[in-house]
Order: C-alpha cells, then structure tokens, then sequence
C-alpha cells in the first residue's frame, strides 16, 4: 500500500484554458517557486491556537481625534473584521522572524494587535488602540515591513495613520535567538507619539470618502511613502499621501477618476457611460494593491461588475475588464450592483501577480482566477486560469496563491465552512474538506450515577472545550453584575464558577429539606443554566472574521472573534474517516493504493467503518469508553454495542453494512491494511539530541524551533485530534471485526483460515484502540503545578539514581496556561528529540533552509505520537512525568497502561513505585521495585538506570539495580523499607562477597538508624570485607555514644573485633573534643567491664593528662582530679607487682588517622621521633598526680584566673602558684609531698608581709582572704591584730615549725626583707640570734647596715662571755671549763675595714672605736680563760 500514508499524491494535471505565451508581470528572477498549501494532503484540520490562559491583558493607548470633533460622524457602525501579516523571511529557517506573525481584530472604534510566535513566547505582544471620534474601516489595517521597521498603516472613516515600530532583526544583536521568551515589536509602543501630524492626517472633505464605502487599499512606496487609498465620493479613487517619517513634506491628494472619452478609448464606447448616471456607477467597492518596481497597480472592483487597473506613478487606468463576460448566467447581475464580489490578489516571484475575484449572487458565488500579463506598447490585459463555483451563501473571505484558493463561508445553518481547491489541476471542481473545530455539545446527558457538577466542571474544563474568555464572560453574566476579578488562572476560574453555580443554588432554595433526587434535579438545572451561557459565549467568540495564509510557509489561520486556530492536514486515514458522503464518493481510488482491488477494498471497509458510527449512540460510545477507563474488555464491549446496534436496527443499518461486506474481496487484508497504518510501533528508539556533527548556530537556532505555548498548544491539539479519530475508527473497527466473527462462513465461503486470521486481526485491533484512548487521555489530563520545595526534592532524588542528566527529566517551569502532561512532554523533552529526529535526516528540510508548515506540523504530530506510543521501546513520557512531579497523573497512566501493555513493563513498575514513594505508600513501591528487577537488561531505561557515572560495572546488573533502589528508598528516609529489600536480596547475590559486604553494610547502617542496636551488632559480625566492617564498627561506637547508649556499646561481645574496637575509640577519644564527648570514660567502662584495670587506669591516666593540657576550665580541673583518682584505683586493684602503668606520650606524638603530618620551617615533613623513652608509673607516682590534681583544683577554686595556667603546670611551678595566691599551707603541702624545698614559700610569704606592711587599707582587706586560706596557730581577732601582724605571724610561726639545717628559711626571709629595705622586726633578728648570728652579721654586711652590724658584734662579744648568751643560743659562754668558744673574726674584720673607709665620719669612728674596745676587752677575757684551762690541764 504505497500511497496509504501521511502524504497523498497530488491529483492529475488539467489545465481549464490554455495560457498565451506572454510574460508575467514583476521582477525577473529571484525567489523559487512557491508550495502550494494542501498539494500534499487532502483534507485539513481545524486545531483552536484559543488561549486557555488568563485572557489577554491588552495594553489599552487612545489615539486623539485630528480636528475629528464630530462625534457623530465617528459613530458609523461598521462591522467587525480582522486581517493578518507576515514577515518576508518567517519561512527561512535562519531568521529572526522565523514563524512569526501579526494578526488584528478591529471593532468600531477599536484596534486590537497581536504578534504571534511559534518559537518564542513574545512578552508584551498585545496592543488595543482606540480612536476617539472615529471608526475603523473594515479591513483598514495595513502592515508592511522595511529593513528597519515595521510599518502599520490604518485607516478610518475620517483619519488615516502611520505607526512605525523596530523590526524585530533590529531588536536584537544577534541573528541567533536562543532565548524562550522575547519583547515583542509592540513592547515600546507607548512611547509613540500617536498625534505626530508627520504620521497621521484627517480625510479631506473634497473629493471625500464615499459614503457607503469600507474597503481601502494602503501601501508604502520604494520612497518611504505611505499611500493610502479610498473610494472618493465622487466615484473615483483618492489617495492620500504621507510622506516619509524622516524627511520634512506635505501631504498630497491624487484622485483618479477617468473622463468618457477614456472610457471609450479603453473599454469601448457605451451610451450609458456618456449619458452619466444613468447606468451602474463604476465607484469602486473593493480594493487592491501591487507593487512594481517604481510604480503600484491599483486593482479596483466597481459597482458595474468592471475591473480597473490604475497606475498610481501615471495616475492613468491602464485596464478594464468585465467580470461579467466570465459567468455564465450573468443577465441578474447585470443589473444589480456587485456590492457583494470580493477581490484578492497573489504574487508568485516566478509566475507572477495572480488575481482572484469573488462574483457574488443569490444563493450561488464564482471565482474567478486570472493572471496579469503585459504584451507590447506596455498594455496590460487579463489571461484566465480559472473558474470555479459554490453553492455556499455567504463568503466571509477568501485568499489565494499560485496554486490554491482558501474560502470560508458561513452556511444556511449559520456554520462555519472552510474548503480549499487547486484551481490548475482540478477537473471535477471537487472542493477539499476543512474539518472544522465542533462546538461542544448542546446538551450533556447525565446517568443517574453521575453528579451534576463534577460532569458539568469536566465538560467546561477539559482542554479543547472551552476558552478562558468565553467561560469568564458567562461568570459575569451568571453573576448579575456581581463585582468579580476576572483575571484569573485555570485553577481560579474553576473555583469561582463551582462557587458562583452553588451561590446561585442556595440563594433560589426556600425549602430547608429536600429529597435527594430533588437537589440533584435543581443542581441540574443551575449547572445547565450556566452551561448553556457558556456555549452561546463560546459560539459567538468562534464567529469567524478571516482568513491568514502564509504563502512562504503554506500555512492558514483562521482569525475568529475570540481567537485563532490553524488549520493543519489530516491523514489519509481520518481524511476517509471523516469526509462527508458526497466527497468520499468522488475520491480517487488510486490515492489509496496502486491495486485497485485493494484500494475498493479499503473504501468500502471506510464506507462499512463510517455506517457503524453513524449508528453508534452516545451511550453507547460512554460504554467503549468507560470499559477502557475501567480496564475492562474494549472486546466484549464491542460484542455489546454489536448486540445493541442489532437490536435497535429499525433502518437496516446492518442489512447494508453487512451487503457492502460482501463487496470486499478480501476483508482481512483490508483491515489488517488499515490496522498496519495506524499503527505507529517501531523497533528503533528515536535519536536523542541534536546532531554534534551540526555547526553550534544551527543547533543553538533549531533548539528554538516550535517552542512556543502557541506551538505546543497546536501540536498536542493535533495528536489529541488524531487520537480522538482513530480511537472511533478502532471501536468501530472492532465492532465490524466481531460482525465478521458472527457472520463467519455464510458470507465468505472457501475463506480457509479466516477465522484464526480474525481473531489475529482482533488481538491487534485492540491494543491498537487502547494506545489511542491513553494518548486522548494524556492529551486531557492537566498536569499538576509543583511547588519549588518539591521540584528540588525530586531533583536530589533523581540524582541518586543519576537521571538529572536525562533529557526527559527537567525541572518543569509552569507558564501561565494549565497544560496537559502531553504539552508538557512536548515542550520539556519531545520538541528537541523531534526537532533534532527531523533535521538530521538525509531529506531533511534544513537543506531547503525554508519551512513548510503541512510538512513540518504532519512530521511533528507523527513523531510526537512515536514517542507517546505506548508500545514503543523508549519511555520518555513516562520519564517526563516522573522529573517533573506529575505523580498521580503517573499513576493513572500506568494504570491504564498495565494490564494489556507488556512493553517496559519494568520501567513502568518502577516509577509506579516511585508514585508510591512520594503518595507514602512504602510497601506498594517495595513489591514495584521488586518485580521492576526482573526486567533488568531487557529495557533502555532500566539499563540507563543501573549505568554508573564512571562506566565501570562492579557487579551484576541486577545488583546495581537494587543498589540504585536502596539509595532512593535511603534519600526519602525509608529504612525499614531499606533493611527489608536488602535482606530479601541477600540470597540473590550468592557467592559475590562484594554484594553481601554492600547490602550487610546498608542493613547494619539502617538498623543503626533506627536504634535496633543489638540487629545493628549482628549485621556488623556478618559483614564479610573486613575494611567495610571495621567502617560499621567505628560508626556503631560512634552513634552509641552521641545517643548515650554505652551500655550496649561496652556490653558486645566483640569477637575477634576487641583490638579494633580499642583502636576506634581510642582514636576518637584522642581527635574529639574532650569535654563533648566521652570517649575516654567508655574506654574505661570497656576495659573495666573486661576486668582490664591497668588499661583502665591507663585511660584514665592519659584522659587526666589531655584534661589538664587542653581543657582550662574548673570543670576540666575536678574531671582531671577524678581521673586520677579512678587510675589509683585501678592499680589499687591488682597485686602490687603489677600495679604500674606505662606514661602516655604527649599529644604530638599520637597517631591520629588523617592527621596531616608535622613540618619543619623549610616545609620538610620532620621524621617521627625514634628513641622515645618509656617512662613507668607506679602507684605511688600516680598518687603524687592525684594530690597535685586535687591542689591545681583547690587552687582554681580560690583563684579562677589560675584555671588558665594551673591544668598542665608541674609540681615546681604549683608551688609558685600557690604562693602567689596566698595558699602557703597547701604549698608546703605540695613540697612536702613531692620533696620540695620550702624556700620559695618563706619567700613569698615575706614579700607578702612586706607588700602588707608598705600597703594601703585596700591590701589589707585583701590579704584576709588569703590569710583565712592558712591554719594559723591561733587566730586573734582584736583590734590591734592587723593583716600585716597576722601575716608576720604566720611567717613566724611557719620558721618555727619548718626548721631545717643551716636555718635556710631564716636566710630567705632576712635576705628577702634586707633586699626591700624592710627593717628586721625584733622577733626575727631574736629568733635569728638563736640559731645563726654570724650568718645574721654577714647579710648585715651584704646589705650595709654597719651600726645594726656594730650592735649585733657587741651583743654577740657580751653572749660569748656570758651576758644573755641565752639570746644567741650559746649554752655555754666563755670559761675555762666550758667548750671552746669562737667569734665570726672574718665578717667581723670586713666591719671593720668598712667602718674605718671614711675616716672623716666621725661616728664611723666611734663605732669601730666601739667594737675594737670590745674585742680588747674580749681578748683580754680569752687569755685569761685560756690561762685557766692551761693552768687546769697542768694539774
């Protein structure tokens, strides 16, 4: 079946009248010749562009009246119209205004413009002018294009004007355009001066508009002129001439009007041209215009049925023809005045200017198609193409190329008609079809089981019904002026009428009970009230004004009242489907296919096909329908129709269905023909991406390409169209297969496998009608709006399983308009693939670099049903839903598809699973997930799925599609659902260690997650990779501790695990922070609970040392105490030999894991130190630490600016401390313990009482606080007992009760006074005396003080010989039987020597004079002593 596709060929060639061998007029060469619309196809489509977004938020400006101060004279009515333009270059491939258009609507005084995209959505692209004083004529819009501008010119009945707005090439820097959205060329319009009187004029009153005129011709000149031209009323034509923009002029009028005697010289003399007025009047009442180089033809179409060519640079008619001579019968017409004939004209570069004239008559019409040829002496005459008739009334416009003509009519019953014929090649006259956009239904018929409102909201909202603007202005009228904000969404616009149809209801009850059948009735009849405003607002905005064709891009518009359709062209399929009995009769077989049996056999299958659904009823269509919704049979539903048609057959519909049956030859071959062409399965994937072998500009400039709302509207709208029609054939289709099935043999004799063949036909039938209802479905379905927060959530999930790569899933951003998930696929993911499908094919038009729009929409629709073909291997769709959060939308097209669909059933469970994910059914998308996994390396997705981002497989296919799903169950925090499937999997990895470790690993990490501490360990011990385990080991020890659950910690077994697990926690105790967490002391409880006390007391031991070093704080200070404490214990706990530990090295020296190393200045690594020696503790060294930590505490509790210091400070340096915060007892405490001297003590004890005693009262209230820290003898709280008495005091007592030889104490405290210049109090020089009075002499001398020293000699002398040798501590003084005595002869001849160095100070003098008296007086007493004992040893 060669022909059965997409494109028919084009009818044979027939030439009405043969053509004279003259020359077209225009340029020569340039421009190829140009496609004719509709040569491929043989019927259109009618697919509404209508905006289902908020109605068009018109920028509103007022155009200010010229002198138009008569009020009246602009209120002449005319009716409305509308008219389109398109750019020069909107069909090349590489420009700007590629698919770009302006189209406008005038209304009385009112001017409505609009530029239209199908690659962009334009921002600021509607305009609404009102002329004040004035009526816009109808057709009075003109836009023409420069270089630089685009040109509007317009006319009223009173003014013209000219508006010059930015071309859009000269909007932009660069040609390629890759942006989504763009200003419009009426984004600026604002800022023109609508009352520039260079750019607007009033109409003269001489010679005048004509009064009954509207037609008006206006065009620029190849000078800038803008020339506008009207029926004057004196009959001729006037122009009217504005001279260009930039540069200074004056308006001219030129009015053409040709003389009798002209008359005669061109057309013939004829007395009632003579004679005046007598005939019809040659006042023109349409207009045309084409320009020529120079120069510009008017075209005008009189009141006398002539044609008259002008030339506007000779201001000379320059033809005339008769219209009359061309219709047959025109003897009526001669008569009456042609006000009703309507003219066009064409230009083709290569066949010049075509002229189409509209002969209008009662109840018949004729067009009439001829070329403009120019012979000699430069005359000009008339060469005729064509004639062709119609029946239709009334014509509502009409455009022609140089092939075609595009007519709408309005018939008797007030019906759109839109037909189109190629004037050269058609024999018969045979019009083509344009199957027109039906309103919706009249009336909606509800079953008993339905509720009113939701069926009437279904209908009024489902996509395609309805336009936004048709249901916001019966919400007005509903509402009786109710003050109400139409500016609305989708969404909105549904709530307001569900609540303006209920207020409307409640507001009519007066009864406060009523039955339910009652309600249901009135709820009926408001709701279809409402609904029968709406249908009649929707057929008066579907009025039709004109028609839009591009003849650069073929393509036709249809500008209604209320909105714009396109007309696209249909199949060959629903071109038989659809076509009405008189066309279908006249089809030409062979378009069909090159055997004629065949191609009967097909037409009476269409004719049987077309007879069954003339005769389906809409409950019975409901059935088929609701049976495929429902996931019932569609088979038995059409045995049921079947049995109803045959029942209720009172026409003997079946009698001539099953006659014409018995014409086909070959039934099956028919249909299994027409099954084969609507099926769209292919078995390769269409490519994805564009072509990297393309220049980046082109591929960046297709990208674009069809991306507009416009554009994508369309294009579902037409997949939506075709769906609908096929899904009537199908059903059709499957209730003729099972009229076959019935008939069997009666009818087909000797037919031999007919019925296997049947019922082979009827399996694909089926599934054939099923894909057609889902993609009608999709097209219906609106898609959801997504939050942002959900768009990103979906986004990490995608992530995980690494599809945000993916062409099919992006995040969506939602336009203003609710679309259908199909839109929503066409835009986001299948625009791109179609478009880079289309133009990296061999045939590709990019070679043309020109657009055909039936070529490009019928390739577009074909692809995009390729990939929403449910039986084809990609899932790009379904992949498009699940990235762009559209679940439940999801979820019912899977449901749909599931039962009869076995293609990527895989796919489809998993992101049904994923639906279930999102809806919080866990369980549902487990069993997904898990019967998804048997189709692992049999679908593209799944395949994509479990490809890793490296490309390197780690294990089976099946296990990285678990992996991938554990992941996502793991990111949407699902663990019970995690740990399930993971164990469930364990039997299906087997021997692949690596797969258990993964999964044993993802089952102890969950579990962990979910406090199942005890399932946690088990999982841990099972892991096989000892790296992996001892990960899970280190994070169980470290989740257990920051949950505080250390019992259970301490408490497992650890098998084969207890070194690992010291390891891990000694490695966190040594890297954490030491007072957030408490890795040290479960160390401890480990080692305890084990009965490992000198581990134990080494923790501790360590963990007291890292506490004083690190953590300067009081609280640091009472933890390091109890540290130590808890290490004494320990020891304490094992038998004496064993009661010792090793020291812990200092912190620099740990080996933390992924501790950077240490360098030296030059940035060298410094090599670890080798020869460290280890140093023992035994119980009694970690009792000394005890006290000393227990003193650092004692002395932070009393001095908190010591905290800072006191942590790490050795015994020596406590000592100082202590001293300086006034805490002697407890430093002679610390001295004592670790065998100290107590010198720095005295010391600072003296300078204390030296600081008290040359202190003010602020150091005397200060010193108590100190004071009252030391256990004094006796405390005397009197009066006279100062600080500094108390103080001294405990320094006296302190010397008494701390004596050691040499009586150093008594040396530092006499040194430290002596080196302030404190005088010695009396009780220490005493005390001194006692026990060192020649050490007291030589620091008198140290710090010369030689009368104290002349004082203490002379004592020292009078003590020797024995007076108050008591102070001195001499037990026996000088005698001859007591032991020998001596004197510090040494110290006492340095006094001397000092005392006798200034000789002129006279009591120097009498001091040495002093002690020299003394020591004769002591010599004296020595001899005679020594006498004594010589005399006594003689004895």
């Amino acid at each position: 079946l060669p022909h059965l596709s997409a494109t028919a060929p084009a009818p044979p060639p027939e030439v009405t009248i043969a053509r004279p061998s003259s020359r077209p007029v225009g340029p020569c060469g340039g421009g190829g010749k140009m496609a004719a619309a509709g040569a491929l196809e043989r019927s259109f489509v009618e697919l509404s562009g209508a905006e289902r977004e908020r109605p068009r938020h018109f920028r509103e400006f007022t155009v200010c009246g010229i002198g138009t101060a008569n009020a009246l004279a602009g209120a002449v009515k005319y009716s409305e119209s509308a008219g389109g333009f398109y750019y020069m270059e909107s069909g090349k491939l590489f420009s700007v205004t590629r698919n770009r258009f302006i189209h406008w609507k005038t209304s009385g005084d009112t001017l409505e413009l609009v530029e239209e995209s199908l690659d962009i959505n334009l921002l600021n692209n509607t305009v609404r002018l009102k002329f004040q004083n004035c009526s816009l004529l109808p057709g009075g819009v003109h836009i023409s294009e420069t270089q630089n501008h685009v040109i509007i010119l317009i006319l009223t009945n009173q003014t013209v004007h000219r508006l010059l707005l930015p071309h859009p090439s000269r909007m932009y820097r660069s040609e390629l355009v890759i942006e989504s959205q763009m200003q419009s060329i009426f984004t600026d319009i604002g800022k023109v001066d609508f009352r520039d009187p260079c750019n607007s004029q009033l109409i003269p009153a001489v010679p005048g508009l004509s009064p009954n005129s509207t037609t008006s011709a206006a065009w620029l000149s190849n000078d800038g002129d803008a020339l506008f031209a009207l029926p004057s009323a004196s009959g001729g034509i006037f122009v009217l001439k504005l001279p260009p923009y930039d540069i200074p002029g004056m308006v001219s009028i030129v009015e053409l009007k040709q003389s009798s005697v002209m008359q005669r010289l061109l057309i013939g003399w004829m007395p009632t041209a003579i004679r005046g007025d007598q005939g019809l009047s040659d006042r023109p009442f349409a207009l045309a215009v084409h320009c020529v180089e120079h120069d510009a033809f008017i075209f005008a179409l009189c009141q006398d049925h002539k044609l008259r060519m002008w030339s506007y640079k000779d201001q000379m008619c320059l033809m005339a023809a008769d219209m009359l001579e061309y219709v047959p019968t025109f003897k009526d017409l001669r008569l009456a005045a042609g006000t009703g004939h309507k003219l066009r004209l064409a230009y083709s570069p290569s066949m010049g200017l075509y002229i189409g004239v509209y002969m209008h008559a009662p109840k018949q019409g004729q067009f009439c198609i001829f070329q403009l040829v120019s012979t000699e002496n430069n005359r000009y005459s008339l060469d005729h193409i064509s004639s062709l008739f119609t029946s239709q009334e009334t014509l509502i416009d009409f455009a022609i190329t140089s092939t075609d003509i595009w007519a709408m009519w309005h018939d008797a019953e007030n019906q759109t008609v839109v037909k189109y014929i190629n004037y050269e090649h058609n024999a018969a006259g045979q019009w083509n079809s344009v199957f027109m956009h039906s309103l919706p239904e009249e009336e909606i018929i509800l079953r008993d089981d339905q509720d009113p409102r939701e069926i009437y909201l279904q209908n009024l909202f489902t996509p395609g019904r309805f336009i936004n603007a048709a249901l916001c202005k019966a919400l007005q009228i509903f509402c009786r002026g109710t003050e109400r904000n139409l500016d609305l969404s989708w969404s909105e616009l549904k709530k307001e009428v569900t609540l303006a149809v209920e207020s409307e209801l409640q507001g009519s009850v007066t009864e406060y009970e009523f039955s339910q059948e009652e309600f249901r009735n009135l709820q009926q009849e408001f709701w279809c009230k409402f609904y029968a405003c709406c249908l009649q607002y929707q057929e008066a905005l579907s009025h039709p004004l004109a028609l839009h064709l591009n003849p650069h891009t073929n393509m036709v518009c249809l500008l209604k009242k209320g909105y714009l359709s396109f007309l696209v062209p249909s199949s060959l399929v629903d071109h038989l489907y659809l076509l009405p009995d008189e066309n279908l009769l006249a089809e030409d077989e062979a378009a069909i296919s090159d055997d004629v049996d065949v191609a009967r056999d097909v037409m009476c299958l269409i004719k049987c096909l077309r007879l069954i659904g003339e005769s389906v009823t809409m409950d019975m269509s409901a059935v088929m329908e609701m049976s495929c919704y429902n996931l019932q049979s569609p088979e038995k539903a059409a045995e049921q129709i079947l049995e109803d048609l045959i029942t209720i057959d009172v026409e003997n519909v079946m009698e001539d269905i099953c006659s014409k049956l018995q014409e086909i030859k070959n039934p099956i071959q028919a249909i299994g023909l027409l099954v084969r062409e609507m099926d769209y399965e292919t078995e390769v994937e269409m490519e994805k991406g564009f072509n990297p072998a393309q220049p980046l500009n082109i591929r960046l400039n297709l990208s674009q390409l069809y991306g507009s709302n416009t554009a994508a509207c369309i294009v579902c709208r037409g997949v939506c169209k075709i769906a609908s029609t096929r899904f009537l054939i199908c059903r059709d289709l499957l209730i003729l297969q099972h009229l076959l099935m019935r008939l069997g043999d009666a009818v087909f004799l000797g037919a031999g496998q007919l019925i296997q063949d049947q019922q082979d036909l009827l399996h694909r039938t089926t599934p054939l009608l099923l894909s057609y209802y889902l993609i009608k479905w999709g097209s219906q379905c609106l898609a959801t709006d997504v939050p942002v927060d959900a768009l990103e959530s979906n986004l990490q999930h995608l992530s995980v399983l690494e599809l945000t790569d993916s062409g099919a899933v992006m995040a969506n951003k939602f336009v203003s308009s609710p679309q259908t998930i199909v839109e929503l696929f066409f835009q986001e993911v299948a625009r791109k693939h179609i478009i880079s499908h289309l133009f990296s094919q061999p045939k590709a038009p990019l070679s043309q670099t020109g657009l055909n729009w039936p070529e490009m929409i019928t390739a577009t629709t074909n692809y995009l049903l390729q990939l929403l073909w449910p039986s084809n291997p990609g899932c790009l769709f379904l992949e498009c839903l699940m990235g762009n959060c559209q679940y439940v939308q999801l979820q019912d097209y899977i449901q749909l598809l599931h039962p009869w669909c076995q293609v990527n059933v895989g796919s489809c469970r998993f992101m049904l699973g994923r639906c279930y994910l999102v809806t919080g059914e866990g369980q549902k998308a487990l069993d997904c997930f898990r019967h998804a996994a048997s189709e692992v390396g049999k679908e593209e997705f799944l395949d994509r799925l479990i490809r890793s981002e490296d490309g390197e497989i780690v294990s089976t296919p099946k296990m990285q599609y678990y992996d991938k799903v554990l992941r996502l169950l793991d990111v949407v925090g699902l663990p019970e659902l995690v740990i399930q499937l993971a164990s469930s999997i364990l039997t299906e990895a087997g021997d692949d260690w690596k797969s258990q470790a993964t999964l044993r690993t993802c089952i102890f990490k969950h579990h962990l997650d979910l406090g199942h501490n005890n399932q946690a360990y088990e999982a841990l011990t099972q892991i096989p990779d000892s790296s992996r385990q001892l990960d899970c080991l280190r994070q169980l020890v470290v989740v257990l501790c920051e949950r505080s659950q250390l019992r259970d910690l301490v408490e497992f077994p650890y098998v084969n695990l207890h070194n690992e697990v010291v390891a891990i926690i000694e490695s966190r105790a040594r890297a954490v922070d030491l007072m957030t967490h408490n890795y040290y002391e479960l160390l401890y409880a480990f080692h305890v609970f084990r009965h490992n006390y000198r581990k134990a007391g080494t923790v501790m031991f360590e963990y007291g040392m890292r506490l004083g070093r690190e953590v300067r704080t009081l609280r640091g200070l009472e933890k390091q105490g109890n540290c130590y404490l808890a290490a004494v214990n320990c020891l304490r706990l094992i038998r004496p030999e064993y009661a010792w530990i090793v020291h812990p090295a200092s912190g620099a020296v740990y080996d933390r894991p992924g501790a950077s190393p240490k360098r030296n200045h030059d940035g060298e690594c410094t090599a670890a130190p080798t020869n460290r020696q280890i140093e023992i503790l035994e119980l009694g060294d970690l009792e000394k630490e005890c006290s000393l930590a227990r003193i650092r505490l004692t002395l932070a509790q009393h001095d908190p600016a010591a905290v800072a210091v006191a942590g790490s400070s050795s015994a020596e340096e406590m000592v100082s401390l202590l001293v300086q915060a006034g805490l002697f007892d407890t430093a002679i405490s610390l001295c004592q313990t670790f065998k100290l001297p107590l010198t720095p003590v005295f010391e600072g004890l003296a300078f204390k009482c030296i600081k008290l005693q040359l202190g003010g009262e602020a150091a005397q209230a200060e010193a108590w606080s100190w004071l009252a820290a030391n256990q004094l003898s006796s405390v005397i709280t009197t009066k006279e007992s100062s600080a500094t008495d108390e103080a001294w005091r405990l320094l006296s007592t302190y010397l008494e009760r701390y004596q050691v030889q040499n009586n150093l104490y008594h040396h530092c405290v006499i040194n430290k006074l002596l080196s302030h210049g404190v005088p010695l109090p009396n009780w220490l020089i005493n005390s001194y005396k006692k026990v060192d009075a020649a050490e007291l002499l030589r620091l008198y001398l140290n710090y010369d003080l030689l009368e104290e020293a002349v004082d203490l000699v002379s004592e020292y002398v009078d003590a020797v010989l024995g007076k108050g040798h008591q102070y001195f501590g001499i037990e026996f003084p000088l005698s001859a039987t007591a032991p020998m005595v001596w004197l510090p002869y040494s110290s006492i001849d340095q006094l001397l020597q000092a005392l006798g160095e200034n000789s002129a100070n006279s009591h120097n003098l009498a001091l040495s004079q002093k002690i020299l008296d003394k020591l004769e007086d002591y010599q004296q007493k020595v001899d005679k002593a020594t006498r004594d004992l010589l005399y006594r040893r003689n004895l």
